[in-house]
Formats: C-alpha cells, structure tokens, sequence
C-alpha cells in the first residue's frame, strides 16, 4: 500500500542496491588477489622443501590454509550480497506492480463515478427508444406507397433494363453456309529450309 514515506524508499533502494554490487566486486577482486598469492605461496613452498627448509615450509603451508578459509569465507559473503541484491531488486520490481495496480485501481474508481450503472441503463434505453423510432419510420415509408405507385416503380425499373439491354436483331432466315476457300499453292508462304552447317 501506498504511504507517503514511499518516495524516499524508491530512492534508497536503488543506492543501497548499487552499494551491495560495489562490495560485492570489491570482494571478488580480493579473492582474485588472494588466489594469486595463494599460489605463489605454493611455489614458495615447494622451493623451501627443496632447500632442506622443511619447518619454514611447513609455516608458509599454515599460513597458506589460513588463506583459504579466508577465501572460503570471502565466497561466502560474495553469495550473501548476491542474494540480498536479488532481493532488493525483486522488492523493486514487486514495489513497482503494487504501484501500478493502484494506479489502476484508482482509474476504474474515477471511471465508476463517471459511469455509474444507472448512467449506462439510461443510455441503453435511450438506444433501444431511437431503433425502436427509426424502425416506426422505415415502416412508415415502406407503408406510404399505394399499388398504382408500386405499379409506376416497376414499369419504370423495366424500361431502364430495356434501355441498357439493346441486342440486334436476328435475322429471321438462315444464313448461307460459307466453304473455305482454297488458297492457290502460289500465294502460300515458302517455309525456308534450313541447313545446319557441318
């Protein structure tokens, strides 16, 4: 629900948001660098071991385990601000659609004092008034007309058709009957022989 602190928070959550990310970050490259020297670490060892230096290995391997826990530690806080991160922003997101659906709440209440069922009924009755006068009217008209006009109409309509339809005549008698004529051998066209070339 909306309160009038609201504002502040949409402000806050964001810089906090932006914060966790920033040390999260700041603890991933810790434990890169803690990585590294875990390794050299390593190599120090081993070169100790070859010296003959066994006890001051046996101290660097301490304090090398020692590290790690760190860096187990570190991976741990680094999937804590991960998670609080993911949260922040869902709130976000979940802060956002409460938002928008009271807005729109507020909006259909607006349209409801607009709009009241009694408006609505008073317009379908009025709707229904009008279709019923204007088929009244149309009655009327269809109604208004006497056979001697509904005569006129019709002779009218069939002089129009008569007037666009003018076909000719056919001929009463039958018509000759044509032959083909023969096309003396001399007016046809020579076809042209060809000759493929070898």
């Amino acid at each position: 629900m909306w309160c009038p602190g609201a504002g502040a928070e949409e402000k806050v959550l964001p810089a906090l948001s932006q914060q966790l990310k920033q040390q999260r970050d700041k603890l991933r490259l810790y434990q890169k660098g803690v990585a590294r020297q875990l390794e050299r670490e390593r190599e120090i060892a081993r070169q100790l071991l070859r010296d003959g230096r066994k006890e001051r290995a046996k101290l660097l391997l301490r304090k090398k385990r020692y590290r790690e826990q760190l860096l187990d530690k570190t991976e741990n806080q680094i999937t804590s601000l991960e998670t609080m991160v993911q949260s922040i922003e869902f709130t976000q997101i979940e802060m956002k659609v409460v938002e928008g659906l009271q807005i729109g709440n507020e909006c259909l209440k607006k349209m409801h004092q607009v709009m009241s069922i009694e408006e609505v009924e008073r317009i379908l009755e009025e709707t229904q008034e009008a279709v019923e006068y204007q088929r009244q009217i149309d009655e009327l008209l269809a109604g208004s007309f006497t056979q001697e006009d509904e005569d006129a109409i019709l002779e009218e309509l069939n002089a129009i058709t008569e007037e666009q339809i003018e076909l000719p005549e056919v001929p009463a008698e039958p018509l000759p009957e044509k032959k083909p004529e023969k096309v003396p051998s001399e007016a046809r066209p020579k076809q042209v022989e060809l000759v493929a070339a070898s």
